[in-house]
């Protein structure tokens, strides 16, 4: 992997600090506000619940080492954090299909119906902080915002940085 300075020879400086600048502010903003979404349902949902219960919905049961391993995080914060969900309803355990010794997380019907409502509220935000964007624009952003959180992790896991990367990532 390329040291810090090989990768800045033939980058702008002041471009380099523009942009992690506006990394630090938008951070600092989606923090504050939690992007949560809009009317009673803003910050309803903390981003490890959404995350978490947006995995299940998306990618189905699953046991908690591979939540954890598609997450990018260990097992005992998935654990930690999967605890509370189950002590609410949002998330049921329930026995592997095939392997009834094992334990899988699956979503609740009661899960699936609040992050419909997170899903909506926060869709609404988008509408409105994007509101003055063309579609264009919005769908560049998001390939870029993309791009961005998969070079991160990517990084995180020791990765060399990809040319052209846009997977998603949670």
């Amino acid at each position: 992997m390329p040291t810090s300075q090989d990768m800045t020879t033939d980058i702008d400086p002041g471009l380099l600090d523009a942009l992690q600048h506006q990394v630090a502010v938008f951070a600092r903003r989606a923090e504050q506000t939690r992007l949560g979404g809009t009317g009673q349902l803003r910050n309803s949902m903390d981003r490890a619940a959404y995350l978490l219960l947006n995995r299940l919905d998306q990618e189905g049961p699953m046991g908690v080492k591979a939540l954890a391993a598609g997450m990018g995080i260990d097992s005992s914060t998935v654990t930690r954090q999967v605890a509370p969900l189950v002590d609410t309803g949002l998330v049921k355990r329930t026995s592997h299909p095939e392997d009834g010794r094992a334990v899988v997380l699956q979503l609740s019907p009661r899960g699936q119906t609040r992050l419909e409502e997170v899903r909506s509220s926060r869709r609404e935000l988008m509408a409105q902080v994007t509101g003055g964007w063309s579609e264009a624009e919005r769908e560049s952003f998001c390939t870029l915002l993309t791009r961005f959180n998969s070079a991160l992790s990517a990084r995180q896991a020791g990765l060399p940085p990809a040319e052209n990367e846009a997977a998603p990532t949670s």
